[in-house]
Order: C-alpha cells, then structure tokens, then sequence
C-alpha cells in the first residue's frame, strides 16, 4: 500500500477511548477514525495542519467511539463510513447514553457502510477493511503497511469486552487470531483504548490470547 501514513491519536472522556487522524505524509490527505470525547482537539488538529479529511470512519458504533461524531460532522463535511451490522447499535446510542450516564446530540446518518476487504484511500494512502465483529457485531479494524487501527478487539495486554449487547467471546477470538495475529509481528497496533503495541509482543505477551485463557480478563 503505497505512501506513509502519519497517525495522530487523541484520547479523551471517562472511558479513556483513543480517536485517530491519519494522514498521507505526501498529500495532507487524511481520515477521522472513532472521534469520541476528545474530538475538539481532533478538529483542531485538522484545522491547524490544513488537513484534507476524506471521510470519518468508525471501527464500531459503541458510544465511546462515536460521541463525538456530531461536532466532528459539524466541522468536517465528510462522508461517515461504518459496517452495516451495527445500524442498530448505531440507532441504539441514545440508550447506550443513558445506560453510561454520557451526554450525546442527535448522531448524523451514515453515508455508506463497508464490508470485509474494502479500501479507504485518502491521498497516495489506504488501509483495508477488515471485519472482526465480537465486541460489536459490525466491528472492523483497518490494516495498512506497517499498522493497523484495531478499535476494541485487542488491546495491549487484553482483548474486548464481550458482555455489552452483541458481544461474544468465541465470535471475538477467531478474528483475532485469524486477522490480527496472521500480520508481521512488527505491524503496530493502535487499540481504542490504552498504548499502541505489536503484533509481536500481543503474541508473546497478551494472557487473553493463551490457550487457557477462560474469559476472565476482558476490558
């Protein structure tokens, strides 16, 4: 995948959730991913660099990872993609505010929905579409050379809850290992939550991925 993405993370709210510019290094060129409660420092950020936001991508329609989405939408007249499996948890935000005691306007609909093997490009970059549902039933995470932006399936050191609505361990698992622990060892992971890791170090490290591992350490 040709050009070099630079990767600006912005972590914010009580649930500590990561949102992600990416940006094409040779063209300015970039994408919103997941802006939740630190999206005014993620508009400023675009505003300051004069970046050129292609569109706003959610890994999943958790409350976390698109609280922000109303202003994000406000400032930024792009195109918001998400996977067609979480209309309903996308619907469902007003009661997924209520539930966690977080305050939210009234989302703006989804432009287009992605599935398993589609490609963001933004400049000279891209990243494919990968589908991982189990923490969210349309969760995806985004690979490109070198990276990938993997929301809430893995984190460093533990993998996604899966006890909210729509959520299953054994559903959650097989993506991991198929589509996550399948990419070099050295390709960087930027989790919704928490440091960036590698595949390398979740592979030796990560106790949710052990073969005794009983579920007994989500997040």
């Amino acid at each position: 995948m040709a050009g070099d993405i630079v990767v600006r993370s912005f972590t914010g709210g009580a649930f500590g959730q990561n949102g992600f510019v990416l940006t094409c290094a040779a063209t300015r060129a970039s994408i919103l991913v997941d802006p939740g409660a630190a999206v005014t420092q993620m508009v400023e950020a675009v505003e300051t660099a004069r970046l050129s936001v292609e569109a706003i991508v959610l890994t999943h329609a958790h409350i976390d990872h698109v609280e922000g989405l109303g202003p994000a939408r406000r400032a930024i007249a792009a195109p918001i993609w998400m996977h067609a499996a979480d209309e309903q948890l996308y619907q469902a935000v007003p009661m997924q505010a209520q539930w966690f005691g977080v305050a939210v306007e009234p989302l703006p609909e989804i432009d287009h929905h992605f599935d398993e093997g589609d490609v963001i490009r933004f400049g000279d970059c891209s990243l494919t579409v990968r589908f991982t549902p189990g923490h969210a039933p349309g969760h995806v995470i985004l690979v490109g050379d070198g990276l990938a932006i993997v929301g809430d399936t893995i984190f460093n050191g533990s993998i996604g809850r899966t006890d909210l609505p729509g959520g299953d361990l054994a559903t959650l698992m097989a993506p991991i290992r198929q589509k996550i622990l399948t990419l070099p060892d050295q390709t960087v992971l930027y989790p919704g939550h928490g440091p960036e890791t590698t595949v390398g170090h979740e592979r030796v490290r990560n106790p949710s991925l052990r073969p005794d591992f009983g579920g007994r350490r989500l997040v």
